[in-house]
């Protein structure tokens, strides 16, 4: 039987891990439980050295994303199960991922439905990452975001040094274990409001953040799928303006050669997007 390792990452979540804890420790008595500590300022120290469980406590915060690689590079089982720390995930569920793993999958996500999303804005941004992702694969990407999955050690840290400090670690996990031909399943589950404060809509900075993962997305998986219709594009634009110059002034213009200049570009920066990208995903030999 495989050993798992349950690792949460926490920043400020005390309130909720009075309560999680326990039902962890109910539900998979066995697990190692891990609490990556990102720089909280509550008593999460304290009570996980109450509950006797393993934090690994950082100065100041540096993110969900390294959270979760200091989490895997301590755990010592061999299946990794990510779940946040405030309360949504209920623990009895880590159960039917598991089961889900050992059907042969390398990495079973827990898919939220849309009454799990924590708000409307949240919602639609959401679908439409699933939409752009599953378009991009070619594979049906139920939830892109999610934080709540089990994934086998061994494979989870090939990938450790791709993943960001920062936000959206599942989306790069998610792209990397389907470009490396990994089987990913989706089990939906139900999701809770979290404990303690809601986190509120930031127009601005949320716009940018799903704009980054677009194109992330593109450019983690295959990268001719995002240059190639940008050069298709600029080859039209140029096309037609020059079209459009010759017919009405007889001239070819620098305008025109400066958008088929671009289309060519763009084309060729996009070829060799695709080989490095190639060369990371590449398994070693040893």
């Amino acid at each position: 039987m495989s050993t798992i390792s349950i690792i949460l990452p926490a920043k400020n979540e005390a309130q909720a891990l009075v309560e999680l804890l326990p039902r962890l420790r109910a539900a998979q008595p066995d697990a190692e439980i891990i609490v990556v500590d990102d720089g909280s300022t509550d008593a999460t120290r304290s009570l996980c050295a109450q509950q006797g469980v393993i934090c690994l406590s950082s100065p100041y915060s540096m993110g969900n994303g390294a959270a979760i690689k200091r989490g895997a590079r301590a755990a010592r089982g061999e299946i990794l199960v990510f779940m946040d720390a405030d309360g949504q995930h209920d623990p009895a569920l880590i159960a039917r991922l598991l089961a889900r793993l050992d059907e042969g999958y390398d990495m079973v996500v827990g898919a939220r439905g849309r009454d799990g999303q924590a708000n409307l804005h949240r919602g639609v941004a959401n679908g439409l990452y699933n939409r752009i992702a599953s378009w991009v694969t070619g594979h049906r990407i139920a939830d892109l975001t999610s934080g709540f999955r089990a994934v086998r050690a061994d494979k989870f840290r090939e990938f450790l040094h791709l993943l960001p400090n920062g936000f959206s670690y599942p989306t790069t996990i998610t792209m990397a274990f389907f470009r490396s031909a990994y089987t990913v399943a989706y089990e939906p589950i139900p999701v809770y409001r979290r404990v303690g404060t809601s986190s509120h809509i930031r127009p601005f900075k949320d716009g940018v953040r799903f704009l980054l993962i677009i194109f992330k997305i593109a450019t983690l998986y295959s990268p001719l799928k995002l240059f190639v219709p940008a050069s298709f594009l600029f080859f039209v634009l140029g096309a037609g303006y020059y079209a459009y110059t010759y017919m009405t002034m007889g001239r070819f213009t620098n305008m025109s050669t400066l958008l088929l200049s671009a289309a060519v570009i763009v084309f060729l920066i996009g070829l060799v997007s695709e080989q490095i990208t190639a060369l990371v995903y590449s398994r070693r030999s040893d």
